[in-house]
């Protein structure tokens, strides 16, 4: 794997540099050395995904943001915090949640109104800041969950600040899963759906799985 994105969460997670010219010279003195890492990766439906995958507010910035792209517009942290902010604040049905997550011999889990679920940490970057939704998201683990049962001002301010520091979100509103095997949504009505922060359209279902050792890296 070799950056090329805009936060390169996945190449970061895998410990590689972000610069291109420093992880190609990394894998070219990896490849003789036969330094490999197998990895777990996440499977959405028919999807595989390695670091995240999402339903909800965080796929609904990740569509605005891909259709200001396609007009030409730079990708930046303060762009994506923009499209967050006016997103959670004028667009975002935050009254009426549509999630309900479904668990093998559990009882459902309904009232959600997001849901990350996470192959690795951090979930993301703010610039050089990691965001943590799930801090203890490995690849060698389960999938971790981060949702949230109200997406009220002040709780959802409080989320994130503490989504900026390494002990994770937590309160009466979140709700936080680490190392599941299996983890499906229902949803109430269509909700956005991104895929490793590509936006791949709306569901009103998906079963996601955790996939151990399903793939060989160079590191």
């Amino acid at each position: 794997a070799l950056p090329g994105g805009n936060a390169n969460v996945f190449i970061r997670a895998l410990g590689l540099p972000v610069d291109p010219v420093d992880a190609t010279g990394r894998i070219l003195q990896s490849l003789p050395a036969g330094r490999i890492r197998t990895i777990g990766l996440g499977l959405a439906g028919r999807r595989y995904f390695c670091f995240n995958a999402g339903l909800g507010l965080d796929a609904e910035v990740v569509r605005v943001v891909e259709g200001l792209r396609a007009r030409g517009r730079g990708a930046s942290a303060a762009l994506y915090v923009w499209t967050a902010f006016r997103q959670f604040t004028t667009v975002t049905d935050r009254r009426e949640p549509a999630l309900t997550l479904e668990r093998d011999g559990l009882p459902a889990m309904d009232g959600l109104f997001l849901g990350i679920v996470s192959n690795a940490a951090p979930w993301t970057y703010l610039g050089q800041r990691p965001v943590n939704a799930s801090p203890k998201a490995r690849f060698d683990t389960g999938l971790d969950l981060f949702a949230m049962r109200k997406l009220g001002t002040v709780g959802t301010l409080s989320a994130l600040r503490q989504m900026l520091g390494d002990a994770g979100p937590a309160g009466r509103h979140v709700v936080s899963l680490h190392d599941q095997d299996a983890l499906s949504f229902r949803a109430a009505r269509p909700v956005a759906f991104q895929v490793d922060g590509e936006y791949v359209g709306e569901r009103e279902h998906v079963m996601l799985r955790s996939i151990p050792g399903a793939l060989r890296v160079l590191v």
